[in-house]
């Protein structure tokens, strides 16, 4: 019985407290909330394209500027990813060795590999 007395009596001081908390939640925290989210949503990641059989995998890859790309060679001999634009240039690859790149410019960027032309690929950047 006393705790339905207390209740009723705790009651007001609650909705009080709902209240408040509404009244802080403007359309200008939600935005920067959004905006944090978003920040969130864009941490940098990292994505691999396989060097094998001659072939870059994937041959085209989309990404976000910031991000980073790994060049990973497991083929038998060493490659290159050079861009044709020159915003990047691995230099030789070693068998089993890899190369890393932060993206950050936008832009469409084709490559191909110096030491085997054949080899195509393209980065996109956002």
């Amino acid at each position: 019985m006393w705790q339905a007395a207390l209740r009723a009596r705790l009651a007001p001081a609650r909705a009080c407290a709902v209240f408040a908390a509404f009244a802080c939640f403007t359309p200008a925290s939600a935005a920067e909330g959004g905006k944090v989210d978003a920040a969130l949503r864009a941490s940098p990641q990292t994505h691999v394209v396989v060097i094998e059989q001659m072939r870059f995998n994937p041959p085209d890859l989309v990404v976000n500027r910031g991000d980073r790309v790994v060049w990973v060679n497991k083929d038998l001999f060493p490659h290159t990813a050079t861009a044709a634009s020159t915003a990047f240039d691995s230099r030789s690859i070693a068998p089993d060795g890899s190369w890393p790149y932060v993206a950050k410019r936008p832009g469409r960027y084709p490559y191909v590999c110096m030491l085997h032309p054949t080899m195509r690929g393209t980065l996109t950047v956002r």
